[in-house]
């Protein structure tokens, strides 16, 4: 039964890749959800598990099969394309790259940030006002970015970038905030960073958000709640209550119940140490 006041909703959603082939794969099994809002919610599941695409189809990068609905704020936005889904929802990557145009200085990436699911000009979005806006999101990250507006992204090591692609994500105040395993390809010193950055400014603007992360530790230290995903289903759904006091060895035996058999991939089992 739908919940009245969840600000995601997600209703029969599957997806199928190389539909009617040898190499057919259901990558999401009739997936619904409810997602409300200030949830902070990680995900965590095996290579193929459709972490990553339950959030394309989230962000519209690609329909789910007919049938399917999502819908933001009590607004249907299934048929919307990828820019349009970009008006309700800011999202992060695993290579910083993608986030951020490193040809464009950081003020010029903040100004087509803020001009999300909008037409896009750079010259209208740069003014004084929204200059002063720039300074005072970056002032909040602590690297000092707000004074090197000027500079192109591309000279930025990847911490600032990524730190930036956080303020990027963010600065228009998106319903929603998808983060797909955003610290995975730093350091451990400066993932433990981002990820510091992450909270503050989600309890800060009290972003509802949904992050993807293979390591089981960061899945139950961050967040409200908890996911678990296996070929394409959601198997494991854990509040905060539950989450608070649960530890790895929980989790896989929550996962091996719901699951009907035992978890093998060792990627997820392995915590990476993040001191």
């Amino acid at each position: 039964m739908a919940q009245n006041n969840s600000l995601l909703q997600l209703r029969g959603i599957t997806k199928v890749f190389s539909k009617g082939t040898v190499d057919e794969v259901i990558a999401l099994n009739n997936i619904s959800l409810d997602i409300y809002p200030q949830d902070y919610v990680t995900i965590i599941g095996s290579n193929g598990a459709g972490k990553t695409t339950m959030l394309n189809i989230v962000a519209g990068v690609f329909p789910p099969e007919r049938g399917g609905k999502i819908t933001v704020n009590g607004v249907d936005i299934t048929g919307l394309s990828e820019y349009k889904h970009a008006a309700y929802i800011g999202r992060m990557y695993q290579d910083p790259g993608i986030g951020t145009a490193g040809k464009l200085t950081i003020e010029e990436n903040l100004a087509l940030a803020v001009l999300r699911g909008q037409p896009r000009t750079l010259r209208r979005a740069k003014n004084r006002h929204l200059r002063e806006q720039f300074c005072t999101a970056l002032a909040l990250l602590g690297l000092g970015l707000e004074n090197r507006l000027s500079t192109p992204v591309s000279t930025l090591s990847s911490g600032q970038r990524q730190a930036l692609a956080l303020v990027m994500a963010t600065i228009s105040n998106p319903a929603l905030l998808l983060l797909d395993e955003h610290t995975a390809n730093l350091d451990p010193r400066t993932a433990q960073n981002v990820l510091e950055l992450t909270d503050m400014i989600i309890e800060r603007e009290r972003i509802t958000t949904l992050m993807v992360t293979h390591n089981m530790e960061l899945a139950l230290r961050y967040g409200n709640r908890l996911l678990m995903m296996h070929r394409g289903r959601v198997v494991v759904d854990i509040g905060r209550e539950d989450k608070e006091n649960l530890t790895v060895k929980d989790l896989v035996t929550a996962f091996e119940r719901a699951a009907g058999e035992q978890l093998v991939d060792e990627s997820i089992l392995l915590s990476r140490s993040m001191e």
